[in-house]
């Protein structure tokens, strides 16, 4: 398990996927609009994940931040800010290009016939060292905003590289940083699963390397219930999360806290001690949770890696909040994953495997949507 994602320097280039089958007049291109060009009129939006407006554009760093806005013409186009980043552009659901560290400036969307369509900007990569900033969606040229209605149903994802979607696209375990920034790709993991399969808004509040008392081999660094209250990783603004009321929170953590030997000078004397902090401070940290969405299920999952000793751990915690009268957490372990992405992690079909078993837990829970 990688203690985090370092942004290697690597070529600021702009990488097109082939255009898809959405409607089309001709080829979907998302091209530099020249420097002379205006954005055009801003589209109303759709919001995944934690934002810090500063003027025009917005700072992000929690991992899985998607806009998406709606429009009536040929043409759009986003402003992307500063800050290395690989971002999915989408027309209609189909994704229609990938830009891996693209230059700040405007991009315009052309080749769409004429019409109603749905553009989505989707963050991949992880941005553990700084934020990005992004400056929204445009209808260009002839094209008119529409409005996107929000979503029914909300799903907040807290974790750790398992949740990120870390090397997620990678096909092989050995891997330069470089090569795991570029192969993460949180909107193919288990948040964009699910909110694809249940037409979802949803949140990624996620950090590789880190866990609930202790991160990864003991490096120093906050822990993900220390980093949850806050916009970004410095700390310098708490989260503005009032609007935001998730049905399900789905909380994968304990990788980091016991995939490796204490080390000499850790303050848990023996694996007895950090268990029982673990435990503790797990439930403290669902509780306040809790305290916050009253109505949501919460389902804490885990691997069967280090000899079971991450799935016994999250179900004691499951189990005492249980038994305190909590009734909407529940427990999933998720065995037999192949782990085959950069540094023994979950692949993109392992990710699916994931998606299945809290699926098959919204399933069996069929009050999850309605708060009951």
């Amino acid at each position: 398990m990688a203690q985090g994602m370092k942004i290697a320097a690597a070529s600021a280039a702009l990488m097109l996927v082939g255009a898809a089958p959405v409607p089309v007049a001709g080829p979907v291109t998302v091209t530099p609009a020249p420097a002379t060009a205006a954005p055009g009129r801003p589209l109303p939006m759709r919001i995944g994940g934690r934002v810090v407006r500063q003027g025009t554009m917005a700072q992000r760093q929690w991992p899985g931040t998607y806009w998406e806005g709606a429009f009536r013409g040929q043409q759009a186009m986003f402003r992307v800010g500063a800050g290395d980043v690989v971002l999915n552009v989408s027309v209609d659901g189909t994704r229609v290009a990938r830009l891996v560290k693209p230059q700040p400036g405007l991009y315009a969307v052309a080749g769409l016939r004429r019409g109603r369509h749905v553009l989505r900007v989707d963050v991949a990569s992880e941005s553990q060292s700084a934020p990005t900033a992004f400056g929204g969606l445009y209808a260009a040229g002839s094209a008119t905003p529409l409005p996107l209605s929000p979503r029914a149903r909300r799903i907040e994802f807290i974790g750790d590289s398992h949740t990120v979607g870390y090397a997620n696209t990678s096909t092989r375990r050995d891997c330069t940083d470089a090569e795991v920034w570029a192969t993460t790709d949180t909107s193919q993991g288990i948040g964009g699963v699910l909110g694809r399969r249940y037409d979802a808004e949803y949140r990624v509040n996620a950090i590789s390397g880190r866990g609930i008392v202790r991160n990864y081999d003991g490096f120093a660094g906050d822990t993900v219930p220390i980093a949850y209250p806050f916009a970004l990783f410095d700390k310098g603004a708490r989260a503005d999360d009032a609007g935001w009321h998730p049905q399900l929170i789905v909380i994968a953590l304990g990788t980091n806290d016991f995939s490796t030997q204490l080390r000499s000078g850790e303050r848990w004397a023996n694996r007895a001690a950090l268990h029982a902090d673990y435990e503790s401070t797990y439930v403290g940290f669902v509780r306040r949770l809790r305290a916050a969405h009253p109505r949501a299920h919460i389902l804490l999952w885990a691997t069967d890696m280090a000899e079971g000793e991450i799935a016994a751990e999250t179900q004691k915690v499951a189990e005492r909040l249980r038994a305190t009268g909590d009734r909407r957490v529940g427990f999933v372990k998720v065995p037999g994953l192949a782990l085959s992405a950069c540094h023994y992690h979950p692949s993109t079909d392992d990710d699916r495997r994931i998606a299945d078993a809290v699926a098959s837990y919204v399933e069996a829970h069929p009050g999850v949507w309605s708060g009951r």
